[in-house]
């Protein structure tokens, strides 16, 4: 009977065009996270070299994200191997990761609003910014987010170890799907995914509209303002790319339920491709080499000291909006 089954698959998957062998699945999805992750791994590094770096709230904020970019990289491309290796962890060691993973992937939506209010703070009121963001309110506005962020998975390991009669103590396939079974689980990721988008989008539109107006002004720095408006801007394409991942999380359980195994599996390869890797690895390069004092140093340590650094010293860059 098992050897029926095999062959039955082996054929489903000659047969369905979508079907990608499994360790090329594997290979063509760590390679670039492999790539990113050393890249992620030079900016962090940079960060640290500088003590204009280490202080200032802009490049707190900005390494916040470095390493919330790296652990969701980092914590996808696991989900991904078990999913396609077929792994079936303990119920304890499954339900923490998925903790873990949504815990992180809540605090780097919310960490979009705090970098663009910094800059809003940095372009609307000029003389108070080093007074509204110091090291110590910008470390605890960080662990404010990481509190907030831990809200929804505390409130589903409540239900899950309280409520949910449909949990089991077997070993299990480690996917939401899985474990979260509850009507109820659905509606808090609702009620929470509309909490934090719609507060998160708020912000980001009020700022970039703030530093719009203010560009305008006669008085305004107006070259700061614009590169100001353009990185809450970025921001704003951020937050759009992670809501995309709500969807992404329909489209696999659509594919699980109406499809067969292996096709479901080549669906959640292109999305995650496509939804998980680019957006975690593009957007903190592309932010960080726009920042003139900080891509100097960037490509320095990058190219192992082969590209010469730029004569300019970062403190001239620290307002300037980049």
């Amino acid at each position: 009977m098992s050897s029926l089954n095999d062959s039955t698959s082996n054929l489903t998957q000659k047969q369905n065009p979508l079907v990608v062998d499994p360790d090329v699945k594997t290979v063509f999805s760590v390679t670039p996270c492999v790539i990113f992750l050393y890249v992620n791994g030079v900016m962090l590094f940079t960060l640290q070299k500088k003590a204009v770096f280490r202080d200032s709230s802009r490049y707190i904020l900005f390494g916040h994200m470095l390493w919330l970019d790296t652990l969701n990289l980092l914590m996808s491309v696991v989900m991904f191997v078990i999913a396609v290796s077929r792994i079936y962890l303990l119920k304890v060691v499954c339900v923490f990761l998925l903790v873990v993973a949504t815990v992180i992937y809540q605090v780097s939506i919310l960490n979009l609003a705090l970098m663009s209010l910094e800059r809003y703070v940095a372009i609307c009121f000029p003389l108070r910014h080093a007074d509204f963001t110091t090291f110590r309110r910008t470390h605890m506005a960080i662990f404010v987010v990481w509190m907030i962020s831990s809200i929804k998975p505390m409130s589903e390991l409540t239900v899950f170890y309280a409520f949910d009669s449909t949990n089991t103590q077997v070993n299990l396939f480690c996917s939401k799907t899985t474990f979260f079974r509850l009507p109820i689980y659905k509606k808090l990721d609702v009620a929470f995914a509309c909490i934090y988008f719609m507060s998160v989008c708020f912000i980001v539109i009020f700022t970039y509209a703030s530093i719009a107006i203010v560009a305008k002004s006669a008085s305004a720095d107006k070259i700061s303002a614009k590169k100001a408006n353009k990185t809450v801007l970025l921001h704003l394409i951020q937050l759009g790319l992670g809501a995309t991942s709500i969807l992404v999380g329909v489209i696999q359980e659509a594919a699980f339920i109406y499809t067969d195994y292996f096709t479901a599996m080549s669906i959640m390869y292109i999305c995650f491709v496509v939804f998980q890797i680019t957006p975690r690895c593009l957007s903190p390069l592309i932010y960080g080499l726009r920042d003139q004092a900080f891509s100097s140093l960037f490509k320095y340590y990058f190219t192992f000291g082969l590209k010469r650094q730029n004569s300019c010293h970062p403190k001239t860059h620290l307002v300037s909006g980049h």
